[in-house]
């Protein structure tokens, strides 16, 4: 480096930010946040300063305005969303990529970034089993990694109906129609209506009770619609983690010409265990495919993947060309030939230590060992008097509803309170299908059969409770994490 590195700030800024990082994540603190939304803009909101203040105090500062409204997505006993827990050995690549400030625009602004993106999309396609010539965008999530993928599929479609996307726009463009279920996960309408797609384009195929779509009904849809088509399938349904017949929706899109896309933001992973991989066969006859980082792999948020079998159509849908652009011989991939950015964070990095961390099998065994501790928290809650198990339990999600939908909303709804209300467990409740439901997903990174069998005795309890006393209200011992540090 130019500079002799002794700048005291290095010391000071950082070893507070480690200390508390560390106190965090080895201390005990309630799972929910415990600020109310005016607490947190009292100590957010402040009036911005004439002057700046010292980079002790502001860390400092921050600390004590964040720490009572964060959520503890790290902790075993965190089973709301869909969440990952932030690997500690990606969370150390991810400062490391803070303090590098690298910027993973091209090839030459940060070659270690560039040459790490490619050492992952390598590990990526071996690892999902799929087709080794694709290429991978690397992208905040699995929301921008569809946009990337639908984008690609956009131009395709269009170019093989002889219209070039690129000279002439959307304007008077062929309509193109995209088969997805009704249930399929928000963010894919949001992708589709970012890249100009509205309700005319969108045929939204009826679901079956697990959120998916029927095979007959897509193949039927097809059949009466000539013209570019996408298709957009289910592998890990956000509620039931169900997957869609992948193969034989495959073979429905090679047999009338239609980009297929794989919506695999978790469900993907399955592919990386030998015992899952059978529900999602077929995905590798795929065009596309969208999955996170920053949920089964628990690689610090902001990672996701986009996915393109086809290398130079991916490359065209998000080329960017400007002269002080200029490639030398001999440069490496260029990242933001694969993404919309230009200018962006190196997601690499994060990448790949947590996959040298964990490996092939320990990739396999995180996802098996979530997948058992399902099927126990699901059998465990089938055995509860007044509840059930909604969906066949095959992955890592559960559908918990009362047996009897009459007044189930408060009683679902007063479960889920009475879980949190200690701070040592947190889930949250979803309306799906007309039914209030505990929607419990496994996948925090060290959650594991302890963790589950425990879920179940609190339900359990909770729910008789709940039977016996009804809407009364609640009561509930002080919090896990009081200032005695009492675990209870």
């Amino acid at each position: 480096m130019a500079h002799d590195g002794s700048n005291p700030a290095i010391e000071d800024y950082l070893d507070r930010a480690a200390h508390h990082a560390r106190a965090y994540r080895a201390g005990r603190q309630p799972i929910g946040p415990t600020a109310s939304v005016s607490s947190l803009r009292e100590r957010f909101c402040l009036p911005l300063s004439d002057h700046g203040r010292s980079g002790a105090e502001v860390i400092d500062a921050l600390i004590g305005a964040a720490e009572v409204g964060l959520v503890g997505n790290t902790d075993p006993n965190f089973f709301a969303w869909v969440m990952g827990g932030s690997n500690l050995v990606g969370v150390a690549a991810d400062w490391l990529t803070s303090a590098w400030g690298q910027n993973a625009a091209i090839f030459q602004s940060s070659p270690a970034a560039a040459v790490a993106e490619e050492a992952v999309e390598s590990w990526l396609l071996e690892l999902l089993d799929l087709p080794r010539e694709s290429s991978v965008g690397f992208v905040g999530g699995a929301t921008t990694a569809a946009f990337v993928c639908l984008a690609a599929a956009r131009a395709e479609v269009l170019r093989r109906a002889g219209y070039d996307l690129d000279r002439h726009g959307l304007q008077g463009a062929p309509l193109v129609a995209v088969f997805l279920s009704e249930d399929a996960h928000v963010t894919n309408f949001a992708a589709l209506r970012n890249l100009g797609f509205g309700d005319e384009n969108f045929h939204r195929m009826p679901s079956d009770g697990a959120g998916l779509m029927r095979l007959d009904d897509l193949a039927e849809a097809l059949a009466h619609f000539d013209g570019p088509k996408i298709i957009i399938a289910q592998a890990g349904h956000i509620n039931s983690g169900a997957f869609e017949p992948l193969q034989d929706i495959a073979g429905l899109a090679r047999r009338h010409d239609a980009w297929l896309h794989i919506d695999g933001a978790f469900g993907l992973w399955a592919r990386a265990s030998l015992t899952r991989k059978p529900l999602a066969a077929g995905a590798e006859s795929a065009d596309s495919w969208s999955v996170d980082g920053h949920k089964w792999l628990q690689i610090p948020y902001g990672s996701g993947f986009a996915i393109v079998h086809d290398r130079d159509v991916h490359r065209r849908a998000m080329q960017k060309t400007a002269g002080y652009l200029n490639a030398a011989e001999g440069d490496g991939r260029c990242p933001s030939d694969y993404t919309p950015d230009l200018s962006r964070r190196a997601h690499g990095f994060a990448a790949w230590a947590v996959l040298r961390s964990l490996g092939r099998d320990g990739v396999a065994a995180l996802v098996d060992r979530h997948c058992d501790a399902s099927a126990l928290l699901a059998e465990r809650i089938r055995r509860i008097d007044g509840l059930t198990v909604l969906n066949p339990v095959r992955l890592n999600q559960i559908v918990v509803a009362a047996r009897d939908p009459a007044d189930e909303e408060p009683r679902i709804s007063r479960l889920a309170e009475r879980l949190n209300a200690r701070g040592d467990i947190f889930v949250r409740t979803a309306f799906w299908k007309g039914r209030t439901i505990l929607r419990l997903s496994v996948i925090s990174q060290d959650c594991g059969t302890e963790q589950v069998e425990r879920l179940g005795r609190e339900i359990e309890r909770n729910w008789d409770l709940i039977s016996a006393t009804g809407s009364t209200p609640l009561r509930v011992s002080a919090p896990c994490c009081d200032a005695a540090g009492d675990g209870g």
